[in-house]
């Protein structure tokens, strides 16, 4: 699987699953058309993240008007890289201090997080898998994350027991509406 080519080590990882009454290449086309205002729960949660950001830079009128473009184009604008692109398989990544208010989110493109260890960071490696299943698609995600030392794994370990139950909420509420989506077409 391509995800483990690309973070084949890590400290944290959470998997979600849903079956969808669709083929594979309809799932995934679905993943990449997928909108924000499909997911309110992940708008919802993200805007709350980005409080201190709004208020910084007022930029609430730049989040609103991301809300009609596709997340993953959303995602990659804002510093994940798509490590690699399969008939059957999405892996993006992203290097950051996510336990910051802004995210300290490195540019990087594939080269650049397959080659990442500077000390203080974590890398962040998430997928969606779509295989046929009996009368349609098994679509997995997976997300799993690496810090790159000891202070790191400290600093994200305190954030992963505060976001970690609201990580799942997310990508549960994800699931679903590529769900929806893909089924309704």
């Amino acid at each position: 699987m391509p995800l483990d080519e690309h973070l084949p080590d890590y400290q944290w990882n959470e998997v979600h699953s849903t079956r969808v009454a669709a083929p594979p290449d309809r799932v995934l086309a679905a993943v990449q058309e997928l909108t924000p205002r499909e997911v309110p729960l992940l708008v919802a949660l993200m805007a709350m993240r980005r409080v201190p950001e709004a208020v910084r830079r007022r930029s609430a009128a730049r989040l609103r008007r991301g809300l009609d473009g596709a997340i993953l184009d959303g995602m990659t604008g804002g510093g994940f890289v798509i490590l690699e692109e399969r008939p059957e398989e999405l892996v993006f990544g992203v290097v950051g201090r996510f336990w910051t208010t802004d995210g300290g989110v490195e540019q990087l493109g594939p080269a650049g997080f397959a080659s990442f260890d500077a000390p203080g960071f974590a890398k962040g490696a998430m997928n969606f898998h779509a295989r046929a299943a009996d009368g349609g698609t098994l679509l997995t995600t997976e997300t799993r994350i690496q810090a790159t030392d000891d202070t790191a794994r400290r600093s994200f370990g305190r954030y992963w027991r505060v976001i970690g139950p609201f990580s799942a909420l997310i990508r549960r509420a994800w699931l679903r509406a590529i769900r929806k989506r893909a089924e309704r077409r």
